[in-house]
């Protein structure tokens, strides 16, 4: 399990918002390890996980763009039926209450990626190990 950090960013839900985002961090030679966008009505969010959060926070300040920074753990888990049922449990058994989390494997890949923020983050650390 990694510690991270995961930026979430309020945006307008029109085109364009994610990419100028994208834009942003890209230019600033910030790569994106992890994205996550939602939307309700004329609103969103994205929440995402860069490999440099020092570089992503400077491009995002020097763009005048409001963001929250959240510690956030990223496990890798065998991309097999119930490795995040079993990762999950072992998180709630420990207490951990998740905030938010999402996951992605490439399909025929051997491992899958699981990112999430907590309440209890440090309780979280090695509810894993």
């Amino acid at each position: 399990m990694a510690k991270t950090k995961q930026f979430t960013i309020a945006v307008d839900n029109q085109p364009g918002a994610v990419a100028a985002i994208a834009k942003i961090l890209g230019n600033a030679k910030v790569n994106i390890l992890s994205l996550l966008g939602t939307a309700q009505g004329t609103a969103g969010t994205v929440q995402l996980i860069v490999e440099d959060a020092r570089r992503a926070k400077k491009a995002l300040d020097a763009a005048r763009m409001a963001y929250q920074e959240t510690p956030a753990e990223s496990c890798d888990l065998p991309n097999k039926p119930g490795a995040l049922a079993e990762c999950l449990a072992k998180l709630a058994a420990k207490g951990v209450n998740l905030n938010s989390i999402h996951a992605t494997s490439a399909k025929g890949g051997k491992k899958a990626v699981i990112v999430y923020t907590a309440e209890a983050a440090a309780k979280a650390v090695s509810a894993t190990a």
